[in-house]
């Protein structure tokens, strides 16, 4: 039975009785210091940071640093995504991953609008709808500005209204009315913002922040276009979510959020955004015109949280929201195809390059297959495509003897399985991002180089090696004893 977290707050109090949640009573400063914490938080794997006082901005204003990071519990570092998802912390990652890709099976269950939230327990309109109020951090030294949204979900709808998409994605501070942001033409923020664009018309938006904690990982999941992610969550967790009517635009947004910021976006006027510090792990990006977005009307709960990822050198919340919801979306592909994958896993240390698959060991028995290669290729075939390849650079293809989320079973069966020259299939022309650092201009214009690395060992039989590994060497009879052993020993016993 999964635990819906309707809000931010339930979220928190959760965090709290884990232990992963730790309050910086502290003055801090918006410029760097936020920012500095946050990032050393998330290096050391520790507790979520919760700003309550903060320099220049009036007592009751928060910030939220690594809200989805990697937990401080040892046992658990996934806790905080299985704890937004609904699913006890300390759920196996691929577990999750299953979880995601099963609701993908089910109808959607749409939103229903209630006549109020606490999203507008205050609400700020014209002039009065000001960013000055509110702690929007400097994250990084050298990013271009101070970003408004790091975690945030972007609302936008059609002009024909059929199709209503949440996504997340950069959006820098111009002014205290002015933002400007990211809005790729490939994705589905881009492609509704061509038709507002082609209508002539601004396109109406939502910014809502510090919403349930699952929102966000949905919003970074690359569900295919069309779809709606709020019907998709509902589908999740059986239940529908609870939207509000916008006061001054035609969208619903989030009951429970923090912080809400309504306008529209300009089809003909751009600001300059970037640098920022980026998931590759570097500050990336430059300084480019976006498209202005423009404020109409900013609404909050009593004492807002604003939530703060502080992207770069992994893993944070890029690295665990892509990296578990683009798993599930390469999973159903993979399926799809008819493979037999039993796992899928986008590698969080890789800043989500790494695509690990692992596939049955009687996939030879199956008859379709001829070769190792002739399998990897078909895995590539399937996962290198829109959405789920846009991030992913390098595909290894292993048994399922193999944990794609271990790294050092990673790191050891790549090591010791791929032959450094025949184990690689080159895949050219392939669609890259703009953050991609070792690919050239041209390339990330017109698409560069992929490579998959077979990993996989001979079929069974009399070729195939025979692993030292406890689960694989031994017969369950002798584990079941070196168990009770084991523990005994270090009982005392």
């Amino acid at each position: 039975m999964r635990k819906h977290l309707k809000s931010l707050r339930d979220y928190l109090e959760a965090l709290d009785a884990l232990g992963d949640l730790r309050t910086v009573g502290q003055e801090a400063d918006t410029h760097l210091e936020i920012g500095a914490v946050i990032r050393r938080a998330v290096e050391t794997c520790g507790p979520a940071p919760l700003f309550t006082a903060i320099r220049g901005h009036a007592p009751g204003f928060r910030v939220l640093g690594a809200p989805a990071a990697f937990s401080s519990l040892p046992g658990a570092r996934w806790s905080r995504a299985a704890l937004s998802l609904g699913l006890d912390p300390a759920t196996h990652p691929l577990e999750l991953v299953e979880e995601l890709a099963a609701a993908r099976r089910l109808d959607p269950i749409a939103p229903v609008t209630v006549d109020s939230g606490e999203c507008q327990q205050n609400v700020l309109l014209g002039d009065d709808a000001s960013l000055a109020a509110f702690p929007i951090p400097l994250i990084h030294d050298g990013d271009g500005g101070r970003y408004v949204n790091t975690w945030g979900t972007i609302v936008v709808r059609t002009p024909d209204g059929t199709w209503t998409n949440w996504s997340i994605a950069r959006v820098m501070m111009v002014d205290d009315h002015t933002m400007t942001g990211m809005i790729r033409p490939l994705q589905d923020l881009g492609k509704i913002f061509a038709m507002w664009r082609e209508r002539g018309e601004p396109m109406p938006f939502a910014l809502a922040q510090g919403c349930a904690p699952a929102i966000p990982f949905v919003c970074g999941m690359g569900l295919p276009s069309g779809l709606d992610e709020a019907g998709y969550l509902g589908a999740h967790f059986g239940e529908p979510l609870e939207v509000v009517r916008c006061r001054t635009v035609g969208l619903t947004v989030p009951a429970t959020a923090e912080i809400v910021i309504e306008g529209h976006v300009a089809v003909d006027e751009t600001a300059p955004e970037g640098p920022m510090g980026e998931y590759f792990g570097y500050l990336g990006g430059g300084s480019r015109p976006w498209p202005v977005f423009r404020i109409g009307a900013i609404t909050h709960r009593d004492d807002p949280i604003l939530p703060v990822v502080s992207a770069g050198k992994p893993v944070e919340e890029d690295h665990t929201v892509v990296g578990l919801t683009y798993s599930a979306e390469a999973l159903v592909s993979l399926r799809a195809a008819g493979l037999p994958v039993t796992g899928a896993w986008i590698v969080p240390e890789s800043a989500v390059n790494v695509l690990a698959v692992t596939v049955s060991r009687d996939w030879a028995r199956q008859g379709v297959f001829t070769s190792t290669r002739m399998l990897c290729r078909a895995v590539a075939q399937a996962v290198l495509r829109p959405k789920v390849g846009y991030w992913i650079t390098r595909i290894m293809v292993f048994d399922d003897d193999i944990d794609p989320t271990d790294t050092r079973d990673v790191i050891w069966a790549y090591a010791t399985r791929c032959h450094p020259v025949r184990g690689q299939l080159l895949v050219e022309d392939q669609r890259v991002t703009p953050l991609h650092i070792f690919y050239s201009p041209e390339e990330q214009g017109v698409g560069g180089p992929k490579m998959v690395y077979d990993c996989l060992l001979p079929p069974d039989g009399p070729q195939r090696p025979r692993s030292t590994a406890f689960a694989e060497n031994f017969a369950p009879a002798v584990q079941r004893r070196a168990l009770h052993l084991w523990e005994g020993a270090l009982k005392g016993t």
